[in-house]
């Protein structure tokens, strides 16, 4: 028998409201997102099992015009945010707060970072290849992904970051600056301002908690 129940919606703000709460004295980050709990019975016991919230298959094509996707992450660690080259907001310090974290673990086989464009319209392979270098990017452990609008604004949904094509902001694109932490199993375990300088030290101590839990 099975009996499936939705039980929590976790929005950022709660998540960063568990962060809060979620010091080195657990060494364990808080799982964010919708989850579920299933019902079934083991040797005439009842078994309750969660199902978290999970980053769904993608396919999309990096800075070297090779198609990446979910694959691509298997096993990994990686940090995820939503961005556009041109933009005259947020992006340039966001940016520059991941490749602070870039610099840190360069090399580091265990993590990634994907950044999304989300001006589907500008931004090529070749302008994301000139972006990366600009940045200081010369390999693929980041990889800088452009997609179809439908593509790439479905999949912030996933990782539960707000983007919007709105024409009466600056550069045409609405978005939040989020450095998204994702865990070995595609799973959201923490959010983080990527402007913000207290939030972004907040990420470099939860990413070495989480490099350190078992997958």
């Amino acid at each position: 028998m099975m009996n499936i129940r939705k039980t929590y919606l976790f929005g950022i703000s709660i998540a960063l409201l568990a962060l809060g709460c979620t010091g080195h004295s657990d060494k364990k980050l808080p799982i964010i997102g919708e989850r579920e709990t299933t019902e079934r019975i083991v040797d005439g016991k009842t078994v309750v099992d969660t199902i978290y919230h999970q980053i769904p298959s993608f396919s999309f094509l990096n800075q070297d015009s090779i198609n990446i996707s979910d694959k691509t992450f298997d096993g990994k660690i990686y940090i995820a945010n939503f961005f556009f080259t041109h933009c005259p907001s947020i992006c340039p310090t966001m940016q520059r707060n991941l490749l602070k974290v870039y610099e840190k673990y360069k090399g580091d086989d265990r993590l990634a970072f994907l950044s999304h464009s989300i001006d589907f319209k500008y931004d090529s392979p070749s302008v994301l290849k000139a972006y990366a270098q600009k940045l200081g990017v010369d390999d693929t452990q980041w990889q800088f992904v452009t997609g179809s609008k439908k593509d790439i604004y479905g999949i912030s949904e996933k990782y539960l970051v707000y983007t919007k094509e709105d024409a009466s902001v600056p550069g045409g694109y609405d978005h939040q600056g989020y450095l998204v932490l994702i865990d070995q199993h595609k799973r959201i375990r923490g959010a983080y301002d990527g402007t913000n300088d207290e939030q972004v030290a907040q990420l470099f101590t939860d990413l070495d908690i989480l490099l350190q839990e078992k997958p």
